[in-house]
This record gives C-alpha cells, sequence and structure tokens, in this order.
C-alpha cells in the first residue's frame, strides 16, 4: 500500500495529461428533462426565481441553472440551485462553494457531512454552518452526475478526471440548499432554530436530489 501511494500522484498527473489533451472530444449532453422543472413548487411554499448576471453564468462556464427563494407567508424559508454542466473542459469546471462562498463574504463556521435518506437508503451530503455578519444559514450541498451523488470533493475531481479520460463525457451538476436561520440571542431558541433548520435543509435537500436525479442525462 505504501509502495502504491508513491505512484498516485504520477497517476492522477498522467490522467490529468488526457484529460486537458481529450478536453475537445469530450461529448456535451444534455439534459434528459428541462432544468427550471426541478423542485418548481413545494406544498407550503411559493417560490421566487432568482438571476444571476451573464457575466457572471460566463465566468462560472455553465451550461445552465435555475436558482429560486421560497417563502413561508413573507419570510424567505430556503434557496435552491443547481447549476448544470453539460461538459467539463480546462476553465469550465464546477467551483466549490467552499471557494465560492467565502468569497461572497460568508464566513465558514462549521463544516462537516450529513447522511439523508433517498428512496430507503442514506446519501452522503455536505453540510455547513456559514455567517456573514448578523446573519447565519445552514448549507447543503453536493455533486450529481454520470449516475453518481458525491459530497467528497477529492472524489468529484478523480471521477472527473477517470471519466473524462475513459468515458469522454463529463456532464454534472452542482446542487445546493440554504436554509437562513432566524436572528436570536437566546440560546435555547438558537439551538431549536438551528436544529429546525438542519431537519428542513435535509428534507429540501433530499426532494431536490431525487428531482434533479429526473432531469439527468440517462447513464449508459
Amino acid at each position: 500500500m505504501r509502495d502504491a501511494g508513491r505512484f498516485l500522484p504520477g497517476l492522477l498527473l498522467a490522467v490529468g495529461c488526457v484529460f486537458v489533451w481529450n478536453a475537445r472530444s469530450q461529448a456535451a449532453v444534455p439534459l434528459s428533462a428541462p432544468l427550471a422543472s426541478v423542485l418548481r413548487d413545494v406544498p407550503g411554499y411559493r417560490t421566487q426565481e432568482q438571476r444571476i448576471s451573464e457575466d457572471e453564468r460566463r465566468i462560472a462556464g455553465m451550461s445552465d441553472y435555475v436558482a429560486r427563494i421560497y417563502w413561508r407567508d413573507s419570510v424567505p424559508a430556503f434557496t435552491t440551485f443547481v447549476s448544470y454542466y453539460e461538459r467539463q473542459t480546462q476553465g469550465k469546471t464546477i467551483h466549490s462553494p467552499r471557494n465560492c462562498l467565502p468569497g461572497a463574504g460568508w464566513e465558514v463556521m462549521t463544516a462537516t457531512t450529513q447522511d439523508v435518506m433517498l428512496d430507503g437508503r442514506p446519501v452522503t451530503l455536505n453540510r455547513s454552518l456559514l455567517r456573514n455578519g448578523a446573519a447565519t444559514a445552514v448549507v447543503f450541498y453536493w455533486y450529481q452526475g454520470r449516475g453518481r451523488l458525491v459530497a467528497n470533493e477529492y472524489a468529484v475531481k478523480w471521477n472527473l478526471l477517470r471519466d473524462a479520460a475513459l468515458e469522454g463525457h463529463t456532464e454534472e451538476a452542482l446542487v445546493r440548499v440554504v436554509v437562513p436561520l432566524p436572528r436570536t440571542d437566546e440560546p435555547p431558541r438558537a439551538g431549536k432554530a438551528l436544529a429546525e433548520a438542519e431537519a428542513l435543509g435535509a428534507d429540501i435537500a433530499a426532494r431536490l436530489a431525487r428531482d434533479v436525479g429526473r432531469v439527468m442525462p440517462v447513464s449508459e
């Protein structure tokens, strides 16, 4: 095992070179159904579409996206974001929220993983607690595509390099759920609010993952 570990960096470099060489020949794989149809309605909430600028979309390199706020009465209960890449090439790959969110002013207070139930089986998602000034939020995110739902960033990169080299396609989606916490200075209420936000986030994440799977290309 120790000897195998010595060769791993070289192997990754070789596969990476094949990925770059093969980038132009990758197939662009369209979605099976419109991304806008994903989690369009959630009972008990009203939705509001969000838009990002063309410059932001161009820099991110995504092929399509859907972003929504879900309101309960006059309060934003949670948001969802799904960005889809029909193929990923050098400089046009999914950006990890670990890098993007701090750049937007959010401080990562805790970062871990959490299992949620999806169609009777547990799947592992990333879960973070973020702060931006007086605002705090629970965030769930993961990567979904090519028949996989993955949280681990290293596994995502390895799968990308391997599939680019061997399969010639790299379509994938970044999926995110953000649940803001109400502002309170009372520890008991804060603890209860966090537990409720985590429960809501896990429930919405499972629904969203299922619906994203519905529109993703069918893996051959």
